[in-house]
């Protein structure tokens, strides 16, 4: 066998080792962020006596869009971002929860209890792009509490995807609906 030939050889040899490798990585991962630490370290304790008003807000976000006809869809990242519009207070986030196009629950976040988010933060949910349980008119529902007379909370959702040199993102604002 010539110099060559064994350079060729151990280039393939790399090159199938690489690739057994990324394919056979653990994707037993959760395929969205829900870092429970995060949300444990944001626990607030809230008494049934004070005086904070109620609010609840709907906001749309897509893991996948139709792409060339209703047949084809491609998946995206979506960034849900809670954020606190008030510089001086700290407001509560209830509720925080994950439905797909058919109005089913798909997660919910911080379960039993509230969130807090201090005056003027923001944190946030990544729905990952491989995530694509929501489909095409995935939504989430949050209720949350404020000071009264304080800015109610912002949310957001960041859609994106890039796949080589071509990018797609858009985004999408709350509806507050109580």
């Amino acid at each position: 066998m010539s110099a060559k030939q064994l350079v060729i050889k151990s280039k393939y040899l790399i090159l199938l080792i690489s690739f057994i490798s990324v394919f056979s990585c653990d994707r037993t991962k959760e395929i969205s962020s829900i870092n429970t630490e995060n949300w444990t370290k944001r626990e607030a304790k809230l008494n049934a006596n004070d005086s904070l008003e109620y609010g609840k807000s709907y906001l749309s976000i897509y893991s996948q869009i139709y792409s060339m006809s209703e047949h084809k869809t491609h998946n995206l990242t979506s960034m849900v971002s809670l954020r606190n519009t008030s510089d001086t207070d700290t407001i509560y986030i209830l509720k925080a929860k994950y439905f797909d196009t058919h109005g089913k629950l798909v997660r919910s976040y911080f379960k039993g209890h509230p969130i807090f988010l201090a005056p003027m933060e923001t944190c946030e949910i990544i729905i990952d792009e491989i995530d694509n349980t929501g489909g095409t008119g995935s939504n989430f529902i949050f209720e949350w509490k404020t000071p009264i007379n304080c800015p109610e909370p912002l949310f957001e959702g960041i859609m994106n995807s890039t796949v080589g040199q071509q990018g797609l993102s858009f985004t999408t604002q709350a509806k507050r609906i109580k």
